[in-house]
């Protein structure tokens, strides 16, 4: 998990944070009540040791409004008042909190879906994961807890000095100068020691990370001889850990001394202080037990505000980093029930000096004045060493990134003048690393077409040819395909993906490497399933292997993102000191 920033807490942060009112926004009037329940709790809290003075006195036989009993139960009233507020208080802010943050999930994973890929190249997924996931936890906890503390504290610090003053200004004075500096002092001496703990964890981390490479590259470690090495290697950070302890148990020992002697200290100098009015006449018995009491809650309270802070400094970084998000802008999407007669794709494709730099790399184009014509229905080969842009004509034609200059024309028509949803749902890619997700065949082929029925589903591995290894699975297509598809082989997971593409039906296939890195047999069903599949569509195929594409109606030779030579492969055999020529005889030797 992330750890979320602390920011300190400017104008902008409170900003952000107010942001999350829309969400809450719905539940205000819960809220409010649960607000109600704090205010009760709280003031119940604060009742509690001044009615526990109230009987000291009594049980003294001085003057009281009441007796004995009638403070006991009183005190009993008020224990059940504030238990029962608390009840409600914690029921009400976590009902709202969780309906709240529910809509505030749905909204990120809403948003976060819906953004151009070029947002996803400059992030990272753990990161993005964190944003959802533990950001919006840290909400959570503002919301049920940190916020209703912060409201508690401030009243009892408030509500107790008030009460602290009515019963004796002196005594108040007298703490005030000594009680609140010491709490402080040890909040800030236990966050000195937390820090030495983190360390200790980092370098255990550190030593397991270790642990976890060796042993599973045990073979490599035995390989290369190098056992002494990883365990003079794990002594060292062993090592380290064991001095971080030994320094932060001088610390701790030091800690403890100090909470003995002046957390302790000061409330007995809280009670000398206080038996001294005691014995001049100025306090009575239990004014002073209530005082004690009181000092005691409003000390610890003014050391823990330091807590909260830090969690709402969190808060407001966790707000901020999540509503930088929320400030991407979208991409144009529609979900698609029917397709417009003006979307509608037939095939044919133009490029009018297509020009592509990645918004990562704006000075380098990686794609230069690209001019080809692809009929309907025809099978184009894109060729070229790795880096020439074949795939990124291929993420071109989805439209996941936008021409830096230049145009793709549809059946004459510029691709951004289409739907972006519409015009994905005609296309189809069918990568060379497949991702299957990790629930069965059928839940990811059906993925191409969704709420496809099972004749529909049973068809589309039939031309996949996918049912031939399906049907050899006790599960069928109920089979679980495990995280990333790592249940099947390289060649089951093309069969599957490309089941996924008959299924979505498109009018314009994209193959970008479909069939490399896959052994003989699998490479020949892969390539029928794939011959299948092209059949009255446009299709663009990148491959590095040229007898996949010999039939191809045109090959477009790219280097270096130029368009160089462009012809049928006969064509461009002909052609003396043709790049096409030459890569397709040295594959030719080579095999």
């Amino acid at each position: 998990m992330v750890e979320v920033e602390k920011k300190k807490i400017t104008r902008e942060g409170l900003r952000n944070a107010f942001k999350l009112y829309k969400y809450l926004k719905p539940f205000r009037r819960e809220y409010g009540i649960g607000m109600f329940f704090l205010l009760g709790s709280s003031l119940a809290s604060l009742a509690f040791p001044k009615l526990l003075g109230e009987l000291v006195n009594s049980g003294n036989n001085l003057a009281t409004a009441y007796t004995v009993n009638e403070i006991a139960l009183m005190l009993v009233v008020v224990l059940l008042v504030q238990s029962t507020f608390s009840y409600f208080r914690i029921v009400l802010f976590v009902n709202v909190t969780e309906k709240t943050l529910a809509f505030l999930r749905q909204d990120t994973y809403s948003h976060l879906i819906k953004l151009p890929l070029k947002f996803f190249d400059k992030r990272r997924v753990g990161e993005l994961n964190s944003r959802i996931s533990a950001d919006i936890i840290l909400l959570q906890e503002t919301l049920t807890t940190t916020l209703a503390e912060f409201i508690r504290q401030i009243i009892i610090i408030i509500g107790g000095i008030v009460l602290l003053t009515i019963t004796s200004p002196k005594l108040t004075l007298f703490m005030l100068a000594v009680l609140p500096g010491i709490m402080i002092l040890a909040r800030v001496f236990g966050k000195f020691i937390r820090k030495f703990s983190k360390e200790v964890q980092s370098q255990v981390a550190e030593s397991n990370t270790i642990v976890e490479e060796t042993l599973q590259g045990i073979q490599s470690v035995k390989s290369y001889t190098n056992e002494f090495f990883e365990i003079g290697r794990y002594r060292k950070k062993t090592e380290e850990i064991a001095q971080v302890g030994i320094k932060s148990g001088r610390y701790k020992g030091a800690f403890s001394a100090f909470i003995v002697f002046g957390l302790f200290g000061a409330l007995v100098a809280v009670i000398w202080k206080g038996s001294a009015l005691l014995a001049s006449g100025e306090l009575v018995a239990g004014d002073l037990f209530s005082f004690v009491i009181y000092s005691a809650f409003v000390g610890g309270t003014i050391g823990g505000l330091a807590s909260v802070y830090t969690s709402i400094q969190k808060f407001i970084g966790a707000t901020e980093d999540l509503f930088a998000i929320f400030n991407e802008p979208e991409e144009d999407l529609q979900e698609i029930t029917v397709l417009d007669s003006k979307d509608e794709l037939h095939g044919q494709i133009s490029f009018r000096n297509l020009t592509f730099a990645y918004p990562s790399r704006p000075e380098e184009n990686v794609l230069r004045n690209i001019n080809a014509d692809i009929s309907a229905n025809q099978m184009v080969a894109l060729v070229g060493a790795s880096g020439a842009g074949k795939s990124t004509i291929a993420t071109l034609l989805l439209r996941l990134h936008d021409a830096t200059s230049g145009a793709i024309l549809f059946d004459g028509k510029d691709s951004r003048e289409f739907s972006l949803s519409a015009l994905r749902s005609q296309i189809a890619l069918v990568p060379q690393d497949i991702l299957l997700f990790g629930g069965t065949i059928r839940e990811n082929i059906a993925y191409g077409k969704q709420g496809a029925t099972e004749e529909e589903i049973t068809e589309a591995a039939q031309k996949a040819n996918a049912m031939e290894f399906i049907s050899r699975f006790p599960e069928k297509l109920e089979t679980i395909v495990g995280e990333r598809g790592t249940q099947l082989s390289g060649g089951q997971r093309q069969r599957i993906a490309i089941a996924r593409a008959v299924l979505k039906n498109p009018k314009i296939l994209i193959l970008d490497e479909a069939t490399s890195s896959l052994d003989s047999e699998s490479e020949r069903l892969v390539q029928d399933a794939l011959e299948k599949l092209m059949q009255g569509r446009t299709s663009v195929v990148i491959a590095h292997r040229f007898s996949t594409i010999r039939k191809a109606d045109q090959i477009l030779v790219l280097e270096h993102g130029q368009l160089i030579e462009k012809g049928t492969h006969e064509e461009l055999t002909q052609l003396k000191n043709g790049i096409y020529r030459n890569l397709s005889e040295l594959q030719f030797n080579l095999n």
